[in-house]
């Protein structure tokens, strides 16, 4: 090496807690500074190493292997200290691995995982150890000058890494280093150690100080400003050249020398892109016979099933032998019989224990040995799925199957596969959390001290799409521009916002991916833990686990499964009928209407607005149609003109092609026939080049490959052996090229027809429950959303598009998950009940399973354990209505509850004290009932609306129009349900609670938005373009009552009635409007000086308004009306109507309108 310096001491932002680049860029910088060599020491992990490893050697840099730990040393217990641990050789690389695993395993020590220095003298072989300059145990017993503690340290290190103990000096501008390097220099000299210089490097340029502190900030939780803030690191600390390095320890040339040796020294090679399987145990058979002999009988079963008739099985059979015998030669041939026994045994397990697994999508549907081995469940021959999307010789890669396992069991299912194999054999990978647009905003905004509401506001302006990123957001969102350039706060932290966006920041477990060693975990990837030292991960992402030589198997968790299972246990339970989910038919015609008509809310994957839109006009009418749904909706073939040639085709508008009416060839008809023509599918793509040029399936499948990556010279060459193929097949030369021109044009939009199969089998699955068991179907899956408001608030309004009745909560009937009576009612869950939870539902169904059903509110308190359903949560049960049956009306219950509690408690020590029959809680009589609770006035409509809008999230027994019924016909036209197309200068008004809000932004760059407003009687969406969306935003908010006046036009989009919007008003500005008078009428019982100065004491309140007071008195000689002067004029507001109704009755107080 020519060079005079190598970086052994450097974060990237794996460290999460400081560093903030990539491993690219710190690898081209050091490249840029012609560097030979860098070491990567992440804080606590080696994340990055794999990427760290590959990238280093492409660009022809050596990486050197590290870890920077944390460590709890014997002398300084309350302290807990750095070293740098390098690793020599592939020995040193595999101890690094065991000391940080451990460390991970053995959880949290003062709030960090930390080393043991035992631990060292164990893995002691192929480590270099760097001292940890001020922070490592030496440093500290330097400066604090002790030299007991220093020799013991000395000694240790000197005992089990003699010859491979570096003093670490760092010059970076910080207190106390000049003090500890003149200390260090000595003691090495003494104990004759070598020493060496680092820069601790945590940013590339001296200009990401700013925002690493700002990223140091987020991770530990100070705001820049706190003065208690540890400042730990400075300026200094970026990756410094070597003249610079040489320059600073000009006085110690040894310490640059040494980071030269120390390169040389550090030769660790890993093995990466070689995979390692696991062994199935197979008895004495080797696991290639062993697979052949399962595939053999499971197709056997298979057939007889498909084909119950002998004689056809007979003569179907020999394609399906045929193919199950080239598919095992090539699962052979490449080595992973192995991959699929190990599939196939814990799918089985998990059908032998009754969790639910969906039918194993992604490319491997297209595998017969895996439908014979029942790892899916579509005829890969019947749907035209090709194995070689799989598994392609010509191609090595892994194969990989997605399993999809019930949400709430998935667990159970990892669990089985680490006892087979071994706990320390089986684990789960790493994802990492970075910061994502929305959230880089608020946490830097908060760091730098701007106070919650402008930072809120600048992240209110991100949209929420997956995928955001601040880019994305300053080219969608118009105001953020606006905003950057006008206000410096905005542009400080937009621009620091947009360096920390997508650095590393935490660390969690990939949603599936689990994978299976065949030795140990760690002889592949260092361990990752909670801090408590469970929940074990790899260190290595799902990509990288890989390359370092772990297959992974995905067990994903689909919450559609659970819901297929609920609502199969449920019928079970009410109608006493078994469903086997797998047997029923693919062509049932109920089904396909229900999808015709598009009534697909909670129906997988198909109940999406553009969805419904999509089924609309293409009308499936088979199962192929379902496979072509869910293929075709999304925004390649959707921007491509590709949606309306196949709906147009489906339904006759245009001629069927295969695949255009200029450039067609009958060879491709048999292809493309289920698609009406048109290249849809991976599939046919291969197929396609198998037919026309003789490609092998291999070779077509590298050719979609190409197609897809669209790599011009690559192209090139397939073009000519495609046309050359073409030409061999008798094919005119010129149509093959055209016709290759086209297959190019849609394979960037093709989707894997395996994945979109097996999808769509589970859609087809949910469609059918919901055809045949409603009512079930949709508990079921209300009972898997319960904790979404929102959901439930769709599924609630689909129920009554259905004619299923929901029952309000009850805690005499229901139970914590939404069931189904005996009547075919759906019984409201319980724990839906926002802020009940479930300790206090299962404390209520414990009570009434063991003491039976509840009387009274008094009863319910005596049974239940009222320290776990305290006050607040009896509150929130009255406000849902679930007590409803427990007393006589929601205010009563609501003021008895402390009374009843009090009862209860009384009771309770009372039997403790064996006196239960003095002090009994039960209230007998009828008349004992009524008199024990409070005598309060009911609520009005809107208090007991409001409490469910709270408990519930949405209005179950009632809705905010109601009370407004009788006024509303005199300043409307009609309610919703009745408005109709009007003419071009003809404007309708009519009233509506906002339900939902949708703002979308023109070309122009301007806002606009559709409102939905609901009367009770319908639906409609209010369209607001730009002006009148500006005008009327403040108002435009969920739960508003609003009046709007407007036009209504048919809209071919939706199939229904919309508004576009003239003019708005709030339902109180509407009344202020076209109110004549409140009229007030006091009768001659109330006729007294109490009443007359109540009623003026409410009235002043409300004074000075618009709306003219009529007072209405009655005496027994006389009658009269007063009009008030202006000066008493009310605001006419629902609580002044509240108010005053509560003291002179309800028909006495009557607003008139013009």
């Amino acid at each position: 090496m020519s060079a005079t310096f190598v970086h052994l001491r450097v974060h990237s932002d794996y460290s999460m807690q400081d560093g903030l680049n990539k491993v690219k860029p710190i690898l081209a910088k050091t490249k840029s500074m012609n560097m030979p060599a860098i070491a990567i020491t992440d804080l606590m992990n080696m994340c990055g190493l794999v990427k760290f490893y590959s990238e280093a050697f492409n660009i022809g840099v050596k990486p050197i292997i590290g870890c920077d730990i944390w460590l709890l040393s014997p002398h300084f217990p309350n302290e807990i200290t750095r070293l740098t641990l390098i690793a020599k050789n592939i020995k040193g690389y595999k101890n690094i691995t065991e000391i940080i695993s451990k460390a991970y395993r053995q959880g949290h020590v003062q709030h960090k995982v930390v080393v043991r220095q035992e631990w060292l003298a164990e893995y002691a072989e192929g480590v270099i150890v760097l001292s940890g300059a001020l922070a490592g145990d030496l440093g500290i017993a330097l400066t604090k000058n002790n030299p007991d503690i220093a020799n013991n340290i000395t000694a240790f290190f000197q005992q089990y890494f003699h010859d491979h103990f570096y003093v670490e000096l760092v010059r970076t501008g910080r207190d106390g280093e000049e003090d500890y390097i003149h200390r260090a220099v000595e003691w090495a000299a003494q104990n004759d150690l070598p020493v060496v210089a680092t820069n601790e490097v945590c940013f590339i340029d001296q200009i990401g100080f700013e925002p690493h502190e700002v990223r140091v900030c987020i991770s530990e939780g100070y705001t820049l400003d706190d003065k208690r803030r540890p400042k730990k690191h400075s300026e200094q600390q970026y990756l410094r050249s070597a003249e610079e390095m040489t320059e600073l320890f000009k006085d110690i040339p040894s310490a640059i020398e040494n980071t030269i040796e120390i390169a040389k020294r550090c030769n660790a090679e890993l093995t990466l892109g070689e995979y390692f399987l696991p062994q199935f145990p197979t008895g004495d058979m080797t696991t290639e016979d062993f697979l052949v002999k399962v595939s053999e009988e499971g197709l056997e079963r298979r057939l007889i099933k498909i084909f119950s008739d002998e004689e056809e099985r007979k003569e179907k059979r020999g394609e399906y032998d045929e193919r199950l015998a080239i598919e095992l030669k090539v699962i052979n041939q490449m080595g992973f019989p192995g991959y699929f026994l190990i599939v196939m045994e814990f799918i089985q397990w998990s059908k032998d224990n009754n969790i639910p697994v969906g039918p194993g999508r992604g490319s491997g549907a297209g595998s017969l040995v895996a439908y014979a081995l029942d790892i899916t469940d579509l005829d890969p021959l019947e749907f035209d799925l090709l194995f070689e999307r799989f598994l392609n010789p010509e191609r090595v890669s892994m194969p990989d199957f997605d399993i999809d396992f019930c949400m709430d069991r998935r667990d159970e299912v990892i669990d089985h596969v680490a006892d087979i194999y071994g706990r320390d054999a089986v684990s789960q990978i790493i994802t990492f959390g970075t910061m994502a647009a929305k959230a880089v905003i608020r946490d830097v905004g908060r760091v730098l001290g701007h106070p919650y509401g402008f930072v809120d506001r600048i992240s209110k302006l991100i949209p929420m799409d997956p995928g955001m990123t601040l880019e994305k957001a300053f080219a969608v969102e118009p105001r953020l521009p606006e905003l950057y350039e006008e206000d410096e706060d905005v542009k400080d932290l937009i621009d620091t916002a947009r360096i920390l966006e997508g650095v590393t920041r935490n660390a969690g477990k990939h949603a599936g991916g689990v994978v299976i060693s065949p030795t140990t975990i760690t002889d592949f990837s260092p361990l990752y833990c909670d801090d408590t030292g469970s929940n074990p991960v790899t260190q290595f992402d799902k990509n990288d686990v890989e390359t370092a030589g772990l297959v992974k198997f995905d067990f994903l968790g689909l919450r559609t499964l659970t819901i297929i299972q609920w609502a199969i246990d449920m019928v079970k339970e009410v109608q006493g009928i078994d469903i086997d989910i797998t047997q029923i038919p693919l062509e049932d015609p109920k089904c396909f209407r229900v999808l015709q008509k598009a009534e697909t809310t909670a129906v997988f994957q198909l109940e999406s607005r553009g969805m419904k839109d999509l089924i609309n006009r293409l009308k499936p009418d088979c199962f192929e149609d379902i496979i072509a749904l869910v293929a075709l909706f999304r925004p390649g073939p959707l921007q491509s003109g590709m949606v309306d040639n196949f709906i147009d085709r489906k339904h006759g508008r245009e001629a069927i092609s295969y695949p255009d009416a200029e450039y067609q060839h009958e060879c491709l008809q048999e292809i493309l026939e289920p698609t009406y023509g048109i290249i849809l599918y991976q599939e046919q793509v291969m197929q396609i080049a198998q037919v026309m040029s003789g490609y092998s399936l291999g070779g077509a499948d590298l050719l979609r490959r190409a197609m897809g990556k669209k790599n011009a010279a690559e192209m090139a060459k397939q073009r000519a052996s495609f046309e050359q193929g073409a030409a061999d097949n008798n094919i005119d030369p010129e149509l093959s090229i055209k016709i290759f021109d086209l297959v190019e044009k849609f394979a960037g939009y093709g989707f894997n027809k395996s994945h979109s199969a097996a999808y769509a089998l589970v859609s087809y699955q949910t469609l059918w429950l919901k055809t045949h068991y409603p009512a079930e179907f949709m508990a079921a899956v209300m009972s898997a959303d319960m904790d979404n408001t929102d959901k439930i608030v769709t599924l609630v309004d689909e129920c009554g598009h259905m004619n299923i009745d929901i029952l309000p909560p009850d805690l005499n009937a229901g139970e914590y998950k939404f069931t189904v009576n005996s009547d075919g009612q759906i019984v409201y869950g319980i724990g839906a009940i926002k802020g009940v939870g479930e300790g206090p539902v299962e404390a209520i169904i414990e009570a009434r399973e063991q003491q039976g059903k509840f009387k009274d509110l008094f009863d319910f308190c005596a049974k239940v354990d009222v320290k776990r359903v305290n006050k607040r949560v009896l509150e929130k049960l009255v406000l849902s209505g679930a007590m409803d049956n427990l007393g006589p009306h929601r205010a009563a219950l609501m003021a008895t509850i402390k009374d009843a509690l009090n009862a209860a408690s009384q009771h309770a020590k009372a039997e403790l004290a064996g006196q239960a029959d003095l002090f009994g809680v039960q209230i007998e009589s009828e008349e004992d009932i009524t008199s024990a609770f409070a005598k309060v006035p009911k609520w009005s409509e809107k208090v007991w609306l409001d409490g469910e809008k709270e408990t519930l999230g949405l209005y179950l027994t009632g809705h905010p129009i109601n009370q407004y019924l009788k006024e509303i016909k005199q300043y409307t036209d009609g309610r919703l349900a009745d408005l109709t197309p009007t003419n071009r200068d003809q404007f309708i008004s009519t009233v509506g609670l906002v339900i939902g809000v949708r703002v979308m932004t023109n070309k122009k760059g301007r806002r606009w938005g559709i409102v939905t407003l609901d009367d009770k009687s319908a639906r409609m969406d209010v369209r607001f373009y730009p002006d009148m969306y500006e005008q009327f935003e403040s108002v435009l908010v969920s739960d508003n009552l609003l009046w709007v006046k407007g036009q209504v036009s048919f809209d071919e989009f939706s199939g229904g009635n919309t508004i576009n919007a003239k003019d708005v008003l709030t339902i109180v500005q509407a009344r202020s409007k076209y109110v004549k008078q409140l009229k007030i009428s006091i009768p001659e019982k109330l006729c007294t000086l109490s009443t007359v100065a109540k009623v003026q004491g409410i009235l002043q309140v409300y004074k000075n308004g618009t709306c003219p007071l009529h007072i209405h008195v009655e005496h027994e000689d006389v009658e009269v009306t007063i009009a008030s002067g202006t000066q008493w004029c009310v605001e006419p507001e629902e609580q002044l109507l509240v108010e005053l109704r509560h003291i002179l009755g309800a028909e006495q107080v009557n607003l008139e309108f013009n």
